[in-house]
């Protein structure tokens, strides 16, 4: 059995950056200030690894794009840090019109392996830009595989997945679970996309969340543990999206509450509560129920914690399904 140690999120996306980079010599980074470390997890990756592994960009994301593009073309498997996961909507037509669609276009003869990695989330203060999950849109456009961790070990599993996967993978991760602790093994893993995680068995109502709503959904399925027995799944994967497990899920449950950070219109809930009346009509007892970010821009300052989804809003949708 292997051992287990605890670090945090963001040293375990570090953590399989390094061990990628030095088993693939392919691998290598561009994007904004990850020479200097802004976010810990490229910090001092130049050490080891040199500027010529470890490349900062100018301010210009459809350069990067670009540039990250060109090299999975020729045989390299880039990982592009967008720093802020927002910033991507400023390559939008080379990110979801080209990137996405390239391996199909060119009848899947042509492996475009591109790791496109941001963080984003309401709740820092930072306004709209800077908080945005673009997770919406990618799913929208085929051809991109979309995930985001609500753990130190689901981040390090997947972003090695990311990294090894032949088709351009975005990886998100939440600003407020930086310092997100958790126990990661010695021995090499990966955490496979397209596959979600239940994070607390229940029986009666299933709570479908991502990243930091994963740890809202399990406060909220502690405190009514004595009233309301709720089963937590992480979606983990965007896109491919586990349908199946979510389904197997309800049909013990009967009752859905998805919890999506993103705006609540043209949403991943939205989509998801689609595919449940499509595929599990016959399973529910209640109509399914989404706490999300209200139709509105995401304001700066303090008040963006009360537009984002909260345990309290949460406990409210899943009360008021089981009635």
């Amino acid at each position: 059995m292997s051992n287990e140690r605890e670090i945090t999120l963001c040293e375990a996306i570090r953590e399989a950056y390094v061990e990628e980079m030095r088993r693939d010599e392919r691998v290598f980074m561009l994007g904004l200030s990850i020479q200097a470390g802004t976010f810990p997890h490229t910090k001092n990756l130049c050490d080891e690894f040199g500027t010529d592994r470890i490349i900062d960009t100018p301010l210009a994301e459809t350069g990067m794009v670009g540039c990250a593009m060109g090299a999975a073309q020729e045989g390299l498997r880039p990982i592009l840090d967008f720093m802020y996961a927002g910033f991507s909507y400023y390559a939008g037509s080379e990110l979801f019109l080209q990137m996405g669609q390239y391996h199909f276009l060119h009848g899947s003869q042509h492996p475009l392996p591109i790791v496109l990695i941001g963080t984003c989330g309401v709740g820092r203060r930072v306004g709209n830009e800077h908080a945005t999950l673009p997770y919406g849109t990618t799913i929208h456009h085929p051809g991109i595989k979309t995930c985001m961790p609500s753990t130190p070990y689901d981040a390090k599993g997947l972003m090695k997945a990311a990294i090894r996967d032949n088709n351009p993978v975005f990886f998100l991760w939440h600003t407020n679970l930086m310092m997100q602790k958790g126990l990661i093994p010695d021995d090499d893993y990966i955490v496979p996309l397209g596959v979600a995680d239940v994070k607390r068995a229940g029986t009666d109502i299933t709570v479908l969340a991502s990243g930091l709503q994963v740890h809202n959904a399990l406060k909220v399925a502690e405190k009514l543990k004595d009233e309301i027995s709720i089963e937590v799944i992480d979606a983990r994967s965007f896109e491919p999206f586990d349908r199946e497990t979510l389904l197997k899920s309800i049909e013990k449950t009967t009752r859905l509450v998805i919890v999506d950070e993103d705006f609540e219109r043209g949403g991943f809930a939205a989509e998801v509560s689609a595919q449940v009346m499509e595929h599990g009509y016959d399973l529910l007892d209640a109509p399914v129920k989404r706490v999300c970010h209200p139709n509105f821009a995401i304001p700066g300052g303090y008040i963006d914690v009360y537009t984002m989804p909260t345990p309290e809003r949460i406990e409210a949708a899943v009360r008021e399904t089981c009635r």
